[in-house]
């Protein structure tokens, strides 16, 4: 892998940059919703069922459009789909603040805010970084894309705490909003980001209806709905079950703080690391790793450290599969259809965080606790290691006569 010091490692840095900064502000709005559930659901007078229904509609949202996103970042570049993406967030954010009714605010924090996520994150953003950055440094510039993500999700944690407590939720979705229309000259950074005439002209690669036949791209979204599930219901959930547990709301904020943090350094090194070890043994322990995190915090008392602890190891954990499962697809299919195919992807870990927020609601709602949602989040952590284990992470060549596609 080249240095990431060198010449050409440089001229990567610009949509490196912007890519990290858009990520971060549409990462860190959705990381952070859980802080706004117990103040806007009192101050409006609604269950916290509502609440679950729009975030959950959200990730379903943003798991439908994400295939649509990334092929229309495929044939016509990506600046034009995260524009589209930072205007709707723009106006997703404000709605929430001026839904009159609980099904204006369904729309507008389930169904706009969950498009504009299909087109200023993962999906599309790290499409075009693929296609930007030559391979060897491919993985290197998702980990560091994804760690600056990382970095916008720790500073808003508490920049959205200090606006809520200084002034109301209302202030604080409405700020955000503004910022999602001021980074929209980023976008410029990404050129057309788009496949290029000798891409598209080239028969001798691997095609959409190719990977659809791979029995390793399955795995891998079996896989990667496990992800999703695991991801929002600890995003989702964490603040409220601190607070039920009759720990200071404080706590709460700094466990999603310190999540945020430690992902910061745990997407770059597995980006890092995914340049030189197999990247489906990563996966793999990953996975392995978030079952005995969740186990132990179930098993350890309740207490301030014991929740730091598990939000550090857990938040390192959190998204390093990103990186990997894109730049798995990117090794074993090449780049370009790679938006599509990863949007195909993420269409499943969205089915996976609907069930996940839809669950720790009715969860809740049965049992006053989600602690039945944790557990069923660690036992899921086995299954995805199995799933991730016996992939076929060869490069694929297409051919009407191959017979192994595992």
């Amino acid at each position: 892998m080249t240095a990431p010091g060198t010449s050409a490692a440089r001229r990567d840095w610009t949509p490196i940059l912007a890519g990290g900064l858009i990520m971060g502000l549409a990462l860190g709005a959705r990381h952070v919703q859980g802080l706004f559930l117990i103040p806007m659901t009192m101050d409006r007078g609604w269950d916290r069922e509502i609440f679950s229904q729009a975030i959950a509609l959200q990730n379903l949202a943003w798991g439908l459009c994400q295939p649509l996103s990334g092929w229309l970042s495929d044939r016509f570049g990506a600046l034009w789909i995260i524009a589209g993406g930072l205007i709707l967030y723009c106006l997703g954010l404000a709605g929430m603040v001026y839904s009159a009714s609980e099904g204006a605010f369904l729309l507008a924090a389930g169904v706009c805010v969950g498009i504009a996520q299909s087109g200023t994150t993962f999906g599309v953003v790290y499409a075009a970084l693929s296609r930007t950055v030559q391979s060897d440094r491919r993985s290197w510039a998702l980990g560091l894309a994804g760690a600056l993500g990382g970095m916008g999700q720790f500073v808003m944690v508490p920049v959205s705490q200090m606006l809520i407590d200084m002034t109301d939720w209302q202030t604080a979705l409405l700020i955000f909003s503004g910022a999602a229309a001021v980074m929209l000259p980023l976008v410029f950074a990404f050129g057309s980001g788009s496949t290029s005439k000798a891409e598209a002209t080239h028969q001798g690669g691997p095609g959409i209806a190719d990977a659809l036949r791979h029995k390793g791209f399955w795995l891998l979204n079996l896989g990667f709905l496990v992800c999703g599930f695991q991801l929002t219901f600890a995003q989702t959930y964490l603040p409220s079950y601190v607070s039920d547990s009759g720990l200071d709301a404080s706590v709460g904020v700094m466990a999603l703080a310190l999540m945020a943090l430690f992902n910061v350094a745990g997407t770059y090194l597995f980006g890092l690391w995914g340049g030189t070890y197999r990247k489906k043994n990563l996966l793999v322990g990953i996975y392995l790793a978030r079952t005995a995190t969740i186990s132990l915090f179930l098993l350890l008392p309740m207490s301030g450290p014991s929740i730091y602890a598990f939000s550090a190891a857990l938040g390192f954990l959190l998204l390093g599969t990103v990186p990997l499962t894109n730049g798995l697809v990117s090794q074993v299919f090449g780049v370009r259809y790679i938006g599509t195919l990863f949007g195909i992807l993420f269409l499943n870990h969205q089915i996976g965080s609907f069930i996940g927020v839809r669950l720790g609601g009715i969860f809740f709602e049965a049992y006053g606790s989600y602690q039945l949602g944790w557990a069923v989040a660690a036992a899921l952590g086995l299954v995805a290691a199995a799933l991730h284990w016996p992939i076929n992470d060869s490069p694929f060549v297409a051919s009407r006569t191959q017979k192994n596609t595992g």
